[in-house]
């Protein structure tokens, strides 16, 4: 699943993500497929991109890398001349037309159905509500129950400045909508951090909690009393006061690398939580980093090398 974060200062824009690649066997199984996959790409001089989620897709009846996609988005002719938010839009529609999710999420009904009947729950409903499935089923034992389904993700993280000097941060899910995260245009949303992939020990760190705080009773309670909205809210103030808009570039670099690592830690000793267990330890091996100014535009602080019995040759 792997993790990539962004950190925006006033000095620049931080880039950073791991380099562990996962995937399931036939059986189902979850499997560390590679240590050394690339999840940062420099589109042009002022704009990178993360990408986390699903790592190959089907070409021509061939699963391909997902990185190919980006390699040759960025081949393009008018990629140098394209602003923050032309790349997010781009490649979102790149991605939505190459993943037949649509089709994924049909199969994903018949799965729910057999996967039931095999329980012997019998299944009273089932629809789709956008980019999930959503289905009521009872129990054995009697009880009616809720259950929601979707198709693996695929995640953008695209950040960058453009040729007036501004700069945004976008977030692209699919399937899902296009989200600016920053914007240095609006007031109070012009500097933070944001992360893609499993953010949970991220959220825990500098939020004070992670989303699935809604699978503990008292909190599906509480939102049902309070709505969601206002729970959510609420638990702002659990969230670590840090200063964004003092931070210097070094300290994003920091920041973002102690986040990545800090999860790889974490994900070696655990296996999800109480209220929902079993997780894949997605994040590990080298951790790549770049930093994006308005001045210099987008420079590796860190990436990797192919390497052999001591030599390195870099691929730009």
């Amino acid at each position: 699943m792997s993790l990539v974060i962004n950190t925006t200062t006033p000095e620049g824009i931080v880039l950073a993500a791991d380099s562990r690649q996962s995937y399931r066997n036939p059986k189902g199984m979850a499997r560390v497929g590679s240590e050394n996959a690339m999840k940062l790409f420099q589109i042009n001089k002022r704009i990178g991109v993360g990408i986390t989620g699903l790592a190959f897709l089907e070409e021509g009846g061939v699963l391909k890398n997902i990185s190919k996609f980006i390699e040759e988005f960025k081949r393009g002719s008018k990629v140098e001349k394209m602003e923050v938010n032309d790349v997010a839009i781009k490649l979102h529609r790149l991605f939505n037309q190459k993943y037949k999710w649509e089709r994924q999420l049909d199969a994903a009904r018949a799965n729910i159905e057999r996967d039931l009947q095999a329980k012997g729950c019998q299944l009273l409903e089932i629809e789709k509500e956008k980019y999930v499935l959503k289905f009521k089923f009872k129990t054995p034992k009697g009880t009616i129950e809720e259950g929601r389904a979707g198709v693996d993700m695929i995640e953008l993280l695209v950040a960058g400045y453009n040729k007036d000097g501004s700069h945004e941060v976008y977030g692209c899910q699919i399937p899902g909508e296009v989200q600016k995260r920053r914007d240095s245009k609006q007031r109070n949303n012009e500097y933070g951090s944001s992360w893609i992939g499993q953010g949970d020990v991220v959220s825990r760190i500098v939020l004070g909690f992670d989303g699935r705080i809604m699978n503990v009773n008292f909190a599906k309670e509480a939102a049902l009393t309070q709505g969601q909205p206002r729970i959510f809210e609420e638990l702002k103030g659990l969230e670590y006061a840090i200063q964004w808009g003092t931070m210097t570039l070094q300290d994003a670099v920091d920041f973002c690398t102690l986040m990545i690592q800090t999860t790889a830690a974490m994900q070696r000793y655990s296996d999800g939580i109480n209220a929902d267990p079993g997780d894949m330890p997605g994040v590990g091996g080298p951790i790549d980093v770049a930093v994006i100014t308005a001045d210099r535009g987008f420079v590796w602080v860190s990436k990797k090398k192919l390497s052999f019995a001591g030599s390195e040759v870099d691929l730009g």
